[in-house]
């Protein structure tokens, strides 16, 4: 041994100490300013895609503020957090190797669950059930499979995750520091957005990644931006590199002119190069002409085909509207109606009502009562 400690062993040490807690450490534990910087830019595209499936789900306008990215521990989320709460993970299997949290408040689970069955977010009442945690992890399901297509273009890879499953933690009574630790580890990052739906929720929500998935997101962020760089850079240089001049073709001797072979003519024909008179080539081939035949169109006319041809067509349906007259109004009158609003027409009292066929106007009538339905008596027929 020659006294000096290797990395790993360093890296040990300090993961002993239950209060390293500081931003600059060794670089397993920590994110450099870089790294935290594309953390939160990708929670900030995804959440921003996950708000719009949200408002698609629940029927109202779903805001999620910019993400601030720090450092936490399971005693930071004890602390600082509402319980119980409803823990999500998400788990990706495909492009990325790893898993993450959502923390949801119970009160903003139960009023998503309600708005997504058609309620208006007040039936809260009673214990959170297995009826909401299946709500919850399916708007997530759709929220992070948003998620994942806008990560997938980010970092130019297919992105795919597994279905979340959601569980009702008491944070204190629940769990403890050591199963988080299996999972997340002693120092995590979190990400914290405040989410409003309507007026009816105004709450923080959470991410919590751990460090090795959040660098391994950065390291695919970054190997993104150097490939779409180094593309850039060499089609400027493809640009800026000067074409070369074109240099002028050795002028070559004119070719030799091959002897033409004598061509015989043919019995009737000139030989080539010879002026001939068209007169003289048409009057060599006569030509039939007659005058065209066509068929008197009169002398064909068949009622009998004319009525099997209509036979056809016998069942095919038309919409008849009965118009008993017309009105323009503006948006303002339209927004007064009221029931007992009187709405003057276009028509005189006793005046012929239109008959309208396909939208074409064939007929008049006059309103008659058959029974106990109204009907219409045709008065006369349009010839347009």
């Amino acid at each position: 041994m020659d006294g000096v400690l290797s990395q790993e062993e360093i890296s040990a040490l300090l993961s002993e100490d239950s209060g390293a807690e500081a931003v600059n450490g060794d670089d397993s534990e920590t994110l450099t300013p870089d790294e935290i910087d594309a953390i939160g830019e990708i929670s900030n595209i995804s959440m921003g895609t996950a708000a719009t499936t949200l408002f698609s789900l629940v029927n109202r306008k779903v805001d999620i503020s910019t993400p601030v990215v720090t450092y936490a521990t399971w005693d930071d989320i004890v602390e600082a957090y509402e319980r119980p709460c409803v823990f999500i993970r998400i788990a990706y299997t495909v492009g990325l190797d790893g898993s993450n949290l959502l923390v949801l408040r119970e009160q903003d689970v139960k009023i998503i669950t309600d708005l997504m069955m058609g309620g208006d977010g007040t039936n809260t009442d009673g214990e959170l059930g297995e009826l909401h945690l299946s709500a919850i992890c399916e708007a997530m399901n759709q929220m992070m499979g948003s998620s994942a297509t806008s990560l997938s273009s980010m970092l130019n890879k297919m992105i795919d995750i597994s279905p979340p499953t959601a569980d009702l933690i008491d944070l204190k009574d629940t769990l403890d520091g050591g199963e988080i630790d299996q999972f997340l580890g002693g120092k995590f990052i979190r990400i914290s957005f405040r989410m409003e739906i309507g007026d009816l929720i105004d709450s923080t929500i959470m991410q919590l990644y751990p460090i090795p998935f959040a660098k391994e997101m950065c390291t695919g962020v970054a190997e993104t931006m150097e490939a779409d760089t180094s593309a850039t850079a060499a089609n400027a240089m493809a640009q800026s590199e000067p074409q070369p001049t074109p240099q002028p073709m050795p002028q070559q001797a004119a070719p030799q002119p091959m002897p033409q072979p004598q061509m015989q003519p043919m019995m009737g024909q000139p030989m080539m190069g010879m002026p001939m008179d068209m007169s003289q080539m048409y009057a060599q081939q006569p030509v039939n002409v007659q005058p065209a035949q066509f068929q008197a169109f009169a002398g064909d006319f068949n009622p009998i085909t004319q009525q099997e041809n209509i036979g056809l067509i016998m069942d095919v349906p038309l919409d008849v509207t009965v118009e008993l007259g017309r009105t323009s109004k503006s948006i303002q009158d339209i927004l007064e109606f009221a029931p007992g609003t009187i709405i003057e027409l276009n028509k005189i009292a006793g005046e012929p009502i239109d008959v309208l066929v396909n939208g074409k106007y064939v007929a008049r009538g006059e309103v008659v009562v058959i029974e106990e339905s109204f009907g219409v008596r045709i008065t006369e027929i349009i010839n347009n």
